[in-house]
């Protein structure tokens, strides 16, 4: 449940952004761009570093 709150949460984020883009004109893309992306790079570092947790504790488990 608490994932899916936060999904939500982003999501008015994304579209009050979109709002704002709009008002804002031609630049209003560039800040969509910019709030997926952050997003995005976001997520994708937090990917890797559960991977590497994951790696990490796997490579310790055959350790010992």
């Amino acid at each position: 449940m608490k994932t899916f709150l936060y999904f939500v949460l982003f999501m008015l984020l994304a579209v009050i952004a979109i709002v704002i883009g709009v008002i804002i004109g031609d630049y209003g893309s560039w800040y969509f761009a910019w709030l997926v992306g952050t997003a995005m790079i976001v997520l994708i570092a937090a990917a890797g570093g559960a991977l590497y947790d994951t790696e990490e504790d796997e490579k310790s488990r055959l350790r010992g």
